[in-house]
């Protein structure tokens, strides 16, 4: 159970609804038309079990720049990856203790939107863990688990998008070989080809030379539009962090948002409350 304390934990999250969205550029009726389209083609694949709302839909959608063929193979992947890679997606109990402890770590922290019309920030903490301890798989099934909470009632992940900032500090050997070029290729293809999100940018920041050999893994199994979001830094870039508005950042970054621990306890706390929901989530994916 939670503690009372943890129950007061402030959102570093702000609240987006479907209504805070500016729809002045969409024709309304075409929309629809494409939602109900959408829709039905759902419904009509007996091997495809997916939430058919409106605001999933059109996450789906605008990602895909209103093209419902690209919107229909994106729903698909998204289903499909639960299925293909149940090491990430099934068991997702937010109380397990091999999960919690990852959940006290902060390996995936998405950053606070102070306002509409900001990118949502990302930082992956890809070394915090120990890799003699904690199981690749549960790492990143913790960080899927976040950011499936954290863009669940964003539709700004699928309009104005995503800055990822993946901190390489400390990373060893160890860490470097959990990443195989499977488990690469898979997590390429889940965040280019799956998830209902607009990449900005992916930023290395803090990688030691070491780690390049990894990096051209990564961009190996990445489109050619995907590879020119990538940046990497030897070290943390006052460059890159001035385009940033401090607002956004925590402390730790340089910034004037809240520390990383009041981010972790936020998100924690958000992800065992979302208990119930992750049990409803494993009843959609496609049968294989």
């Amino acid at each position: 159970m939670l503690s009372s304390s943890q129950s007061n934990v402030q959102s570093p999250q702000s609240e987006k609804s479907f209504a805070s969205i500016d729809l002045s550029n969409e024709d309304d009726e075409t929309v629809a038309k494409k939602i109900d389209e959408i829709r039905q083609w759902v419904r009509s694949n007996n091997k495809l079990y997916a939430r058919t709302d409106e605001f999933t839909l059109l996450q789906f959608l605008r990602c895909c720049n209103y093209d419902v063929t690209k919107t229909q193979e994106k729903i698909y992947n998204y289903y499909a990856q639960r299925s293909k890679y149940p090491e990430w997606f099934d068991n997702r109990d937010p109380f397990l203790p091999e999960l919690e402890e990852l959940l006290d770590l902060g390996v995936f922290i998405p950053l606070k939107q102070q306002n509409d019309g900001e990118k949502m920030i990302i930082i992956i903490r890809v070394s915090i863990h120990d890799p003699y301890k904690h199981k690749i798989a549960n790492v990143i099934k913790t960080g899927k688990m976040i950011l499936d909470v954290a863009i669940k009632d964003n539709m700004t992940v699928s309009t104005i998008g995503v800055i990822v900032i993946f901190d390489m500090s400390n990373v060893t050997l160890g860490h470097g070989l959990q990443m195989t070029p499977r488990v690469i290729q898979r997590l390429v293809h889940s965040w280019q080809g799956c998830y209902p999100v607009k990449i900005n940018s992916l930023n290395f920041i803090n990688a030691p030379i070491y780690v390049n050999g990894i990096l051209n893994i990564f961009k190996s199994f990445m489109s050619h539009k995907m590879r020119t979001k990538v940046n990497v830094y030897s070290k943390t870039s006052e460059d890159f962090f001035s385009s940033i508005p401090k607002q956004q950042l925590p402390a730790e970054y340089g910034g004037l948002a809240e520390n990383l621990q009041s981010y972790i306890k936020y998100w924690k706390y958000t992800v065992q409350q979302s208990k119930e929901w992750f049990t409803e989530e494993e009843n959609y994916r496609v049968v294989l």
